[in-house]
C-alpha cells in the first residue's frame, strides 16, 4: 500500500465521521482566536474557552488588551497554566500588535510568528482558522496519527507537516487539521489504543 493509496483512505474516513468539524476554541474575531491559541499551550481547549469570556469581556481588541497590566491578564488566566508567561506574552504581543500592525493580524507566518508567544503551529492555526488560508498546524494528536497512518515517518513535527501537505490537496489543509485532531481524540488515542478497532488503522497496511 503506498502512501497515496493510505492518505485516501484517511481521506474518506475523516470525511465520513467528521464532515464538518467546528473550530475547538471560542473566540470573536482574529485577535481573540490569537489570544486563544496562546492560551492551550499546555492546556485543554476547554480550560482555555472557560476562562476567555471574562478576558474577552474586558478586553477583545489589541488596543484594549494594552490597557490591562500584566498583573490583570494574569490572575483573570490563572487556570490555564504557565500564567506569569502567557500574560507577559499576551501584553507584549498586543502592543506589538498596535505599535507595528496598526491593531491588524497579520495574515503571513513571518509576521506572526514575530509576535511574542507565537510559533509555526499557533500561526498556522490563526492562518486557517481566522483568514481561511491553507495551512496544517501539527500537534501531538496529529504527528501521532500521521505516523500510525504511515503517512510520515514521525521524525519530527516539521517533517510530519511538510510530508502531509505533499499529500492532500492544499484546499484541504485546514479543514484536514481539525478532522485528525477530533479523530484522533475519539478514536486514535496516545494511550489504549486498540488498532483492530481504529476506523483508519484497522484498513492501514
Amino acid at each position: 500500500m503506498t502512501k497515496k493509496e493510505r492518505a485516501l483512505i484517511v481521506q474518506k474516513a475523516l470525511n465520513d465521521f467528521f464532515p464538518n468539524p467546528p473550530i475547538s476554541l471560542d473566540h470573536r474575531n482574529p485577535y481573540t482566536l490569537l489570544v486563544a491559541v496562546l492560551l492551550s499551550a499546555q492546556s485543554t481547549d476547554a480550560r482555555v474557552n472557560a476562562i476567555t469570556p471574562k478576558l474577552f469581556d474586558l478586553a477583545s481588541t489589541p488596543e484594549e488588551m494594552s490597557e490591562l497590566t500584566i498583573a490583570q491578564i494574569e490572575q483573570i488566566i490563572k487556570p490555564c497554566g504557565l500564567a506569569p508567561t502567557k500574560a507577559k506574552a499576551i501584553f507584549n504581543l498586543s502592543k506589538q500588535l498596535v505599535e507595528k500592525h496598526r491593531g491588524h493580524i497579520p495574515k503571513n507566518f513571518k509576521d506572526l510568528e514575530s509576535l511574542p508567544g507565537i510559533g509555526h503551529k499557533s500561526a498556522s492555526v490563526v492562518l486557517s482558522q481566522a483568514f481561511d488560508i491553507p495551512a496544517i498546524a501539527v500537534d501531538t494528536h496529529i504527528h501521532r496519527c500521521a505516523k500510525r497512518w504511515k503517512l510520515s515517518n514521525g521524525k519530527n513535527v516539521v517533517q510530519t507537516e511538510k510530508d502531509l501537505k505533499a499529500l492532500f490537496p492544499k484546499k484541504e489543509w485546514s479543514k484536514l487539521h481539525l478532522q485528525m485532531i477530533y479523530f484522533a481524540r475519539a478514536y486514535c488515542p496516545a494511550r489504549g489504543h486498540n488498532k483492530e478497532e481504529c476506523p483508519i488503522c484497522s484498513q492501514i497496511e
